[in-house]
């Protein structure tokens, strides 16, 4: 570690990028988040971003599956990073704490970038991610196409305010987890035309929700995730007889998870597939939810 460190030390001019001395947009730029690399490979340059983190790969989570596959990917070590020689690293504000420390000490410049938690929240990333790009004005541009097609998506779909005889919906993962209402999933739900269950609950932010009050509390739809190759007790609980005998014709498996996971424009994908979904239940769910 003495000679790593040396090493990294003997470096340290090549990286003297400090806040706010951004004088030309960053040439090698490494994401070690899954939702930084989504924002970067819809924004960045060409050959501007030279990494991802490798779960921008797993189809089930990252909506750019396909295309991070022209990516190197990291696993957000340290050391590999800075063999990397970015001179911007993106990251989220959760977790990695001690791997983004020492790259600051190492002199790069890194840009921790919160999760949108909210559909508002959305355009606020696209321009942050932009501006430490240097493509603001693509961001921008891209900030506006958002709210405006989520704004005509909801005109087109007719969406009334909650309880105005809208159905109900329960998402139901993995461990019996539920998305709760002041969620981005949460958003997602009420832009679609539901009413989320889990504000019934006191689960404003999400958590567990006991099979049994899921089955009491007989939602019009029940969204669960895709699982995983194999065998995981915590997964079967999505396929529990119970939740198909609620509504068969309601209940929706594998609902296009990774679209629901980053606040990028992918999000209005998750908006168009569930409310598609809403129109289509069955007249009797309807009539019940009025």
């Amino acid at each position: 570690m003495r000679a790593v460190a040396l090493v990294f030390g003997l470096a340290l001019p090549f990286h003297s990028a400090h806040a706010g001395q951004e004088v030309v947009p960053p040439a090698r730029v490494v994401s070690m988040n899954l939702c930084t690399d989504q924002l970067a490979m819809m924004l960045a340059a060409p050959g501007q971003l030279i990494s991802v983190s490798h779960v921008a790969r797993d189809p089930l989570i990252s909506a750019l599956a396909e295309e991070a596959a022209a990516y190197p990917v990291n696993h957000g070590g340290a050391e590999e990073i800075y063999l990397m020689r970015p001179d911007l690293v993106l990251a989220g504000v959760w977790g990695h704490d001690l791997t983004l420390s020492m790259l600051e000490r190492l002199g790069l410049r890194v840009a921790r970038i919160a999760p949108a938690d909210r559909l508002s929240d959305i355009p606020d990333r696209i321009m942050e991610i932009g501006t430490l790009l240097g493509r603001a004005p693509q961001a921008r541009a891209m900030a506006a196409a958002f709210t405006a097609d989520l704004a005509a998506l909801r005109d087109a779909e007719g969406i009334g305010a909650a309880g105005a005889g809208r159905p109900r919906l329960a998402i139901y993962n993995a461990n019996g987890y539920t998305t709760g209402t002041e969620t981005l999933g949460g958003d997602i739900i009420r832009a679609a035309g539901f009413d989320n269950i889990a504000g019934e609950m006191g689960l404003a932010y999400g958590g567990a929700l006991p099979l049994e009050l899921l089955v009491m509390a007989a939602p019009d739809m029940v969204l669960t995730g895709t699982a995983y190759p194999g065998a995981s007790r915590a997964e079967e609980i999505m396929t529990h007889p119970a939740i198909a005998a609620l509504n068969a014709a309601g209940t929706l498996r594998g609902r296009g998870d990774a679209d629901w996971v980053c606040g990028t424009i992918r999000v209005l994908d998750a908006v168009r597939t569930l409310a598609a979904r809403r129109a289509a239940l069955p007249p009797a769910t309807s009539e019940a939810a009025q």
